[in-house]
C-alpha cells in the first residue's frame, strides 16, 4: 500500500483512475465538491472505490467542517454552521455549546457515513488570533485553548458516535498565520513560550486517531523548514511535546506554501516523519510521481491506519435520529441569539 491519499477528478472514476488506483493501492481518497453531485451519485462513487480494493474499511475522507468549509451542501445535504457559532454560545453557556457541537458532529457523521465516507478532516484546533489572516477566521472554535479543546473533544465524540473518525488540525497550530497557505508560506516568529498556547488544545486531545500538519514555518523550532517538511517539528513538537501518536497526515501538498515539485514535496514530508501524504488535485502525473518516490507503507503507519479506521462504519441510509440531532443543535444555538 502506498502511504498517500489521492483526490479524484470528477463524480465518477475515469478508466485511467480505476486502473491506476488498483495498481498502486493508495491508503485512501479525499473528496471535493467536484466529486459530489447528489447523494445517490456520491454513494455509488464511494462504493466503487471500495470495490477496487476489496476492503470495507478503506479510508474515504472529506473536509466537512461547516460554514465555508463544506464540500457537501444543500440541497443534497444539510447545512452545518462554522466553528464561530459554537464559540459564541460558549461565551454564555459553555455546557450548552459543548452539547451543541457534539450533536452537530453526530448529525454530520450520520450523513457522511450514509455517503460511504468514514474520515472527516475536522475539528480545527487552531486558535483565533487577533490580526491573523482569515484563512482560519470563523472556522476557529475560539481563542482560549481550554475552550477550543473542550469543543474539539465534543466534535470528535460526535463524529465517532456516527461511525466517522475525526482529524485534529493543523498541528502545531495555524492560528498565527499571516497569509493563506494555499497561496504562500507563512512565517511565525512567536517565541516558544508564546507558542505553548497554540500547542495546548493539541496536547489535550493528543489521543485523537488522526492529525494533520500545517504548512507554516516556525522560527522558534526550525527556521529553515515548514512544519510539514520539518523532522524537528514532527519529532520534537508534534510527536514528543504534543504527545501525538496517531496517524499523521500532511495538509494538501499541492498548496503553494511548499516549494519544489509535488513528488519532491511528498518525499520530503515522508522523510520528515509524516505517515501519509495528502494530494488533492487528481493530476495523474503528480500521483504517479508520488508513487515513484514513496516507499511502501511501513508497519507502524499501517497499524496507525488500522487503529484510525477500527471504529468506523458505513451506513445504508441516513437514520431518523439525524433530524432530531439537528433540531437539538439549533435549539441550543438559538440561546446565543436570545435576549439576555
Amino acid at each position: 500500500m502506498i502511504p498517500a491519499i489521492f483526490g479524484l477528478s470528477g463524480p465518477q472514476l475515469t478508466a485511467d483512475e480505476r486502473a491506476f488506483f488498483r495498481e498502486v493501492d493508495p491508503a485512501g481518497y479525499i473528496l471535493f465538491g467536484r466529486n459530489c453531485v447528489d447523494p445517490e451519485q456520491l454513494r455509488a462513487l464511494t462504493d466503487d472505490l471500495r470495490s477496487i480494493h476489496g476492503r470495507e474499511r478503506l479510508l474515504v475522507s472529506i473536509d466537512q467542517e461547516g460554514g465555508r468549509v463544506a464540500r457537501l451542501r444543500p440541497p443534497g445535504w444539510s447545512p452545518y454552521p462554522a466553528g464561530q457559532a459554537f464559540d459564541a454560545l460558549y461565551q454564555i453557556a459553555p455546557a450548552s455549546a459543548i452539547e451543541a457541537a457534539r450533536a452537530n458532529a453526530y448529525a454530520m457523521a450520520l450523513e457522511l457515513s450514509a455517503m460511504g465516507i468514514n474520515v472527516d478532516y475536522h475539528p480545527p484546533l487552531d486558535l483565533r488570533v487577533p490580526g491573523a489572516h482569515d484563512v482560519i477566521g470563523d472556522r476557529a472554535l475560539g481563542a482560549d485553548p481550554m475552550q477550543v479543546a473542550a469543543l474539539g473533544r465534543a466534535i470528535l465524540e460526535g463524529l465517532a458516535a456516527g461511525g466517522v473518525t475525526g482529524c485534529i488540525k493543523h498541528m502545531p497550530g495555524h492560528g498565527r498565520t499571516d497569509v493563506d497557505t494555499h497561496k504562500a508560506m507563512p512565517t511565525v516568529t512567536a517565541g516558544a513560550a508564546e507558542l505553548e498556547a497554540d500547542l495546548a488544545p493539541f496536547r489535550t486531545l493528543n489521543q485523537a486517531l488522526i492529525g494533520m500538519t500545517g504548512h507554516l514555518l516556525f522560527t522558534a523550532w526550525d527556521a529553515a523548514n515548514p512544519a510539514t517538511l520539518s523532522e524537528t517539528v514532527i519529532r520534537d513538537i508534534i510527536r514528543a511535546s504534543i504527545g501525538f501518536d496517531g496517524l499523521l497526515l500532511t495538509d494538501d501538498i499541492d498548496m503553494e506554501a511548499l516549494g519544489g515539485t509535488i513528488p519532491e514535496r511528498a518525499a520530503r514530508a515522508h522523510a520528515a516523519g509524516c505517515d501519509i501524504i495528502l494530494n488533492c488535485w487528481a493530476k495523474m502525473d503528480d500521483m504517479a510521481g508520488i508513487c515513484e518516490v514513496l516507499p511502501a507503507m511501513s508497519q507502524a503507519t499501517a497499524a496507525r491506519l488500522d487503529r484510525a479506521l477500527e471504529g468506523t462504519r458505513i451506513a445504508d441510509t441516513i437514520v431518523p435520529q439525524h433530524a432530531a440531532l439537528l433540531a437539538k443543535r439549533d435549539a441550543l444555538l438559538a440561546l446565543a441569539a436570545s435576549p439576555a
